[in-house]
């Protein structure tokens, strides 16, 4: 997390160490993952970094492991009001009480208000979607028709008896409704607003939405955290650039495959905390890319860190490059690029460096070598010459 205006992180910092306390003697994987960290010492983003990373990618294992929440939940099963399963699988549960996922602020952001009626998309089916939306437009003030994705048909007669006045749910399903109801002389003019997610929503498809006279803003969400962050208005009325993060979090922007975190503009891996109720999730590695714009917005979604790739048939890691990088700390940012050579898999690792001394090449090659336990070439670059992509591992194979 990049450091924000004293007194915003001073408070921010706070509430985490209540809530540690409380959660902690509840949730025995909090406890694990605070082993040897004193909650009273977490002041900083520097001290949150100390907290080992819990990664999205291990929990259905850890899940397996240790059923149903392992050892996350501060609850029983049986004392939260929804249970889901959602595609990994990974086990996830909403709290009682009003927008637990904080999603009422990015409505609210979107210009949703309260006696107005809110058509709701996103899944109901055995996944948080849909009630992550509901709760926060709820918290608002507004009703809600729960319709789910599909169904277009019936969903075209609910808007036409019920006249929502904005939609939440993914953006090409909005495309979707509005060219059927075109179609088929479906009148859903009362729709003026939207407030989308889920999917890529590229500025031909907004320019086209508010073309047909939705207002149309995107929030980033996840089935495990809730609320992450969402568009605002800029001064003239247009998107603000960027995402603002939610209130309730702690966001910070980390090197893929490791854990440090990463200055203002850097692209890595986006890593969250949110303490929000019985089911904490700390430094919680989400897989997705972005990059801070300032101290309170990031770019949005750029992709996913997750770039382990199977070279000579041995997977590599983000993790692996990372380690060579702490082995040689006169390095700076390495990028291993695999391609083809003739019908061989060859990896060159290139490395930023001002003024390689002689011998570096071959130690940084032996490296490569140990670690993943295959060959490579090693190049030595200037210093910021490497995309800032988020890419640790690029594979420019071409397709098969």
């Amino acid at each position: 997390m990049i450091a924000q205006s004293r007194s915003t992180e001073e408070k921010k910092f706070a509430v985490l160490r209540e809530r540690l306390r409380a959660l902690a003697p509840l949730a025995p994987a909090l406890a694990r993952q605070l082993h040897g960290v004193e909650i009273g010492s977490l002041s900083t983003s520097a001290d949150l970094a100390r907290i080992p990373l819990l990664r999205k990618s291990e929990l259905p294992e850890m899940q397996r492991a240790s059923p149903p929440f392992a050892g996350i939940a501060a609850a029983a099963p049986g004392r939260f009001k929804r249970l889901f399963v959602s595609p990994g699988p990974i086990v996830e549960a909403q709290d009682f009480g009003d927008d637990p996922w904080g999603a009422a602020e990015a409505l609210r952001a979107a210009g949703f208000q309260a006696g107005e009626i809110v058509l709701n998309c996103f899944s109901y089916h055995l996944t948080p979607g849909g009630f992550i939306m509901e709760s926060g437009a709820h918290a608002l003030g507004c009703a809600t028709i729960p319709a789910g994705p599909g169904n277009t048909e019936q969903i075209l007669q609910a808007i036409a008896r019920l006249r929502p006045d904005a939609y939440c749910g993914p953006p090409d399903f909005l495309k979707i409704l509005l060219d059927k109801a075109q179609a088929s002389g479906v009148d859903t003019s009362s729709l003026r607003k939207a407030l989308v997610s889920g999917a890529a929503l590229p500025a031909s498809l907004r320019r086209e939405l508010e073309d047909r006279g939705v207002k149309t803003r995107q929030a980033f969400a996840t089935a495990d955290l809730g609320l992450i962050a969402y568009e605002t208005d800029g001064p003239e009325g247009e998107p603000a650039p960027g995402l603002q993060i939610a209130d309730d979090i702690l966001l910070e922007i980390v090197r893929p495959g490791g854990g440090d975190p990463l200055g203002i503009s850097a692209v890595g891996e986006i890593v969250v905390t949110a303490l929000r109720g019985g089911f904490p999730l700390l430094r919680f590695a989400t897989g997705d890319l972005s990059a801070f714009l300032d101290t309170s917005r990031i770019r949005g979604w750029m992709g996913r860190a997750d770039q382990t790739t199977k070279v000579k048939g041995m997977f590599v890691h983000p993790s692996e490059i990372v380690e060579i990088g702490k082995r040689h700390p006169e390095l700076g940012a390495l990028r291993l690029v695999v391609r083809r050579d003739g019908e061989q898999d060859a990896m060159t690792l290139f490395a930023e460096v001002a003024s390689p001394p002689e011998g570096l090449a071959e130690a940084v090659a032996g490296s490569l070598q140990a670690v993943t336990k295959l060959r490579g070439a090693v190049q030595f670059v200037a210093p910021g010459s490497l995309p800032n992509d988020g890419k640790t591992i690029a594979d420019e194979r071409p397709a098969p």
